[in-house]
C-alpha cells in the first residue's frame, strides 16, 4: 500500500514496491520471474499517516506493539498495529502476482483468546470486498473472529506440531486469498522460520 502509483496515495513512497518494481530497479526481465513470494505479519502495522481500517488505537494494539517491538529501528517511533486486513491483501496479491505466502510474526498474537480478520469492508450502506478507489472514505472493517491459540508457539520446530487453532488461521487465510501459505515464522530467530508440507517444489 505504500507503492507510488498502486498504494494509498498520497500516502506512499517515493518509488515502485512492488514485485514488478524489481524489474526497472535491476534490469530484470518480467519472464525471468517465477515465483512470488508475498510476505505479510499475521497481524497489521503501519508507519506515519495513512488509512489503516483494522488500526486499533486501544489496549488490543499496544498488546501487539509491545509484544511485536513495533517501532521504528531508526527513529523508534512506535508503529500503528491492527487486525490482519485481508482486503488489503488480496490486493497486493493481485498487484503483486503472488504465488506463495510467508506469514511472518504469528508468536505475537499468541496472547489473545480471539482474533479478529477484515474479510471485507463497510462503506456507507455497503459492504465490498475489493478495495474502494478512495480509502479516505469513512470505512468500517467487517470482521470474522477465530479463536486464538493461547500458547508459547516460539519453541514449535515442526510446522505440523503448530497448535490447531493457528493451522485453522492459517487454513482461513489460504481459503480466503486463494494462496497457500508456505512458510510461517513463531519468532525473529532463523530456526523458528517453519516450512509447510505444501511448499512449491523448484
Amino acid at each position: 500500500m505504500l507503492d507510488i502509483d498502486f498504494g494509498s496515495y498520497p500516502y506512499v513512497t517515493s518509488s515502485s514496491t512492488i514485485c514488478a518494481g524489481a524489474c526497472i530497479g535491476l534490469g530484470l526481465a518480467p519472464s525471468r520471474i517465477g515465483e512470488v513470494l508475498g510476505v505479510f505479519k499475521a497481524y497489521c502495522t503501519r508507519v506515519g499517516s495513512g488509512p489503516f481500517p483494522t488500526e486499533q488505537n486501544n489496549d488490543t494494539g499496544n498488546t501487539m506493539r509491545k509484544i511485536g517491538q513495533e517501532f521504528g529501528a531508526t527513529t523508534g517511533r512506535p508503529r500503528r498495529c491492527g487486525w490482519l486486513d485481508l482486503v488489503a491483501l488480496k490486493y497486493s496479491i493481485m498487484i503483486n502476482g503472488v504465488t506463495q505466502l510467508y506469514m511472518t510474526k504469528a508468536d505475537v498474537l499468541s496472547d489473545f483468546d480471539f482474533i479478529k480478520v477484515a474479510v471485507k469492508y463497510k462503506v456507507g450502506d455497503s459492504e465490498i470486498s475489493l478495495l474502494p478507489n478512495d480509502l479516505n472514505d469513512i470505512i468500517e472493517p467487517v470482521y470474522v473472529e477465530r479463536k486464538g491459540w493461547r500458547c508459547d508457539v516460539s519453541k514449535v520446530t515442526n510446522a505440523g506440531d503448530m497448535p490447531e487453532e493457528l493451522l485453522d488461521y492459517i487454513a482461513f487465510i489460504e481459503n480466503e486469498t486463494g494462496v497457500p501459505v508456505t512458510i510461517v515464522s513463531l519468532g525473529p530467530d532463523r530456526n523458528q522460520i517453519l516450512f509447510r508440507k505444501q511448499q512449491v517444489e523448484r
